[in-house]
Parts: C-alpha cells; structure tokens; sequence
C-alpha cells in the first residue's frame, strides 16, 4: 500500500490546524455522508470489514447497528482515546498531528446512529492531546463542520472532552462510561451492552480513536475499496507502534496481512547493535509473545497471530533482544497490572500481586523450587474469571513467558541469580 491516509499529513507544517486538513480534502467525506441516508452509511461500513482497532477487533458496522434505530432516549457517541496499554502510542500520533480527521469520523459515526452528543474521552496523561483537541473542535464549529446544523444540513452535533484520572482499566468501554458518569471507573456486569445501556443508561457506541479516524477514508473511497486492502478478514490499513530493540522506532502506517518480519528488519531497521531477536510482543503487553521462530512466517493480522497462540490487539509491537532477561520483563508485567487492577473481582484482585510477588523473588535470586508451578497455577485461576480482560491481559502473557522461556525461570531459581545480570 503506497498511500498513506491515516499518518499523511503527520510530517506536514501545522498538520493539526483546519486549514492543513481541509488542503487535503478534509471534511469532504462529512458533507458525503450528510446527503447519505443513516443505513447506507452504516452499510459501506460493514462492506468494508474494519474491526475495532482499539484491540478487540469487533466488526465496527456490525456493532454499529446494534444502535436502536428508534427509542425515546437520547443516542450517544464515545471515543475511547483513552490509550493507557504499555507500548501503545499510535492514538496519540493522530489526536496531537490530525485531529481534524478523528472529528469528522466521529461527526459521520454520530450521524449514522443518530446521536447528537459525543464524548471524547482520553486519558490524564495526554495534557497536549486533549488542548489540540479543545482547539480542533473550536476551529471546527467556526468552520461550520461541527455545532448547530452542520453545512445546512440540519445536522446538530456537540463534541466535548472529557479526561480521565490515569486508571488503565478505564479502556475497558463500560469502566470508560462509568468514569465519564463522574462514578468510579469499574467495569460493568454484561449484559446489557453499551449499545443498549451505555452512558446514562442510553444507547451509545463506543469506538476507539483509530478506529473512527478511518471512517472518512471509507466513506470518501467507499466500503469495498477499504476491503480490497489488507487480507482475509483482516481488511484495511493499520497503524503500528514499535518500540523496544530496534533501531528506528515509531508508528507505521501499513496494511493489514504485512510481514511482521519485514517491519522489524526492513522499515524499523533491524536491531539495535545487531543483536539476535529474542522475543516479540505482537500487539500490546497484554497479547502473549512470539520467539524469533515463531515470527518467521507471521504477517500482521487477526488470523495470523491467533494461528501462532496470540493477539494483535492494539498494534503496539515490542522487541526484544537476546540480552532480554524474560522473568524480568514478567515482573513488570505482573508490577503494572496488580497496580492497575480496579480490585473489583477477586482472582485479578489477589492473584495478581501474588504473581508480582513472586516473580519479584525470583528475580531477586530468592525463588524456590515449586514458583514455576505455582505461577501457571495462580495464571489459570485467573484466566476467565473476571468481568473485565485485564485479568486475562496480565495472566496470560505471563503464563506464556513461563511455558516459552521456562529454562530462564528454572536458571533463575537455581543460580539464585539473574544470569543477565552475572
């Protein structure tokens, strides 16, 4: 894919002012699918395949049309940006370098339910992000693109941002509407859904960032064009954080099916001093990871990386080189999701600190024979029995770090020492 939508406009001089965007065909879509009927634009979604970029891949027009069509509620639009996943970054590119294009695929999304207010919610740490958004929303309703009747259409739409208080577990789409209802960010008992029962209790999407910034692409170009690019039912572009051991890091904007290989040793470089990869995390820390074996014949899409036992999920990649001592980069793992658990299931509330516990002493040289077992005990305990995945998100990779790289636990425990560390 030689064209670039998403990070087009990301090298360009003012790249976030409505002048940038509107030189580069900027809220054309908007005005498209003002004179589009609600089920067609719906439709050209669904034909286009996109799934949820935000890491769980949903087909978004089929959750797009589980918005009532008709009920005597207010319908409402949320935009997770709320982008708190270890590795993650690629939301931020789009929010601080083109905010303009997520403002028109949440106006054509808001349209296409019916919806008349949408939230943005981002996370705290995000200061820049959310005061070029509170900008980019000023400069559109000047323009007319954002407001009361939207280029004569008769179209109103509002579009607040709303940020959070840096809690991980308010991506997770019901925890996220609870904090935006001024409630402490727990996730929900399902069902209801959101599209039924979400903010104040009204339908309501919930979309991430990526995913409603290519809402104007489909549109403009049409759903089957969208189809035509990626693989399977892996359809479109994507954008790929890349961080960890090599040498040119960053977001790449590719399209889905693309060798991971080739990202890792073609346009990110290699990696850094030349070193041998070890291990790749394919899709964010809560995706289990791939052995340099593993990735010889992955390309980036859903069916690739679940054939090979992982998860795409938000598309932040993480290398790893040989000098990768593996319990501790479990540690961490085990360090931030027992941190950031909401403490509201108890498997993900106590076993998480366990497994940081733990694997602490292993790193520190005090493990004992029976931890190795005793982790994939406390991971399978947790496996699916939480309301929300961030149990699952920090058990199972961990348990994958365990069974794939046991030798370097089993050295650990032994040694009674860190042999990356001598």
């Amino acid at each position: 894919m030689k064209e670039r939508f998403l990070s087009r406009a990301w090298e360009l001089e003012r790249s976030a002012s409505i002048d940038t965007y509107l030189k580069l065909g900027g809220y054309k879509a908007l005005d498209k699918a003002l004179k589009m009927s609600q089920d067609d634009i719906i439709e050209e979604v669904k034909k286009s395949g996109i799934r949820g970029r935000g890491g769980a891949g949903f087909p978004a027009g089929i959750k797009w049309g589980f918005i009532p069509k008709t009920t005597d509620k207010p319908k409402y639009l949320v935009c997770n940006a709320d982008e708190g996943e270890p590795g993650t970054f690629k939301d931020r590119y789009i929010i601080e370098r083109d905010p303009h294009m997520l403002l028109e695929g949440i106006a054509i999304a808001s349209y296409a339910i019916g919806a008349h207010f949408a939230l943005i919610y981002i996370r705290w740490e995000y200061v820049e992000g959310a005061k070029i958004l509170w900008n980019a929303i000023k400069e559109a309703k000047e323009r007319g693109f954002l407001g009361k009747n939207i280029l004569n259409s008769g179209y109103d739409l509002e579009i607040v941002v709303h940020r959070g208080a840096g809690a991980y577990i308010c991506g997770e789409e019901t925890a996220l509407l609870e904090s935006a209802e001024g409630k402490r960010g727990q996730p929900r008992i399902k069902p209801p859904f959101p599209p039924t029962f979400g903010l104040y209790g009204c339908p309501t999407l919930v979309n991430n960032v990526e995913t409603l910034a290519s809402i104007p692409f489909i549109i403009d170009k049409g759903g089957e064009y969208f189809a035509s690019i990626g693989v399977e039912k892996s359809t479109g572009f994507k954008l790929f954080a890349v961080s960890g051991h090599v040498k040119q890091r960053g977001v790449y904007e590719k399209p889905m099916g693309y060798p991971l290989k080739k990202l890792i040793y073609e346009d990110c470089k290699g990696i850094i001093e030349d070193k041998k990869l070890k291990a790749v995390i394919p899709g964010g820390t809560s995706t289990p990871p791939l052995t340099a074996e593993e990735i010889e014949d992955v390309v980036l899409s859903y069916e690739s990386l679940q054939e090979k036992g992982s998860m795409l999920g938000s598309g932040a990649i993480i290398v790893m080189h040989e000098d990768t001592c593996m319990v501790n980069i479990a540690k961490k793992l085990a360090d931030f999701y027992s941190h950031e658990s909401c403490g509201q299931c108890t498997p993900c509330r106590e076993g998480m600190p366990l497994l940081r516990n733990i694997l602490t002493r292993i790193e520190q040289g005090n493990g004992e024979e029976g931890d190795i077992p005793l982790i994939i005990n406390i991971c399978e305990g947790i496996l699916g029995r939480t309301l929300c995945p961030l149990g699952d998100a920090g058990a199972l990779p961990i348990l994958n770090y365990v069974k794939k790289f046991k030798e370097e636990f089993e050295s650990h425990i032994k040694e009674k020492k860190c042999p990356f560390r001598g």
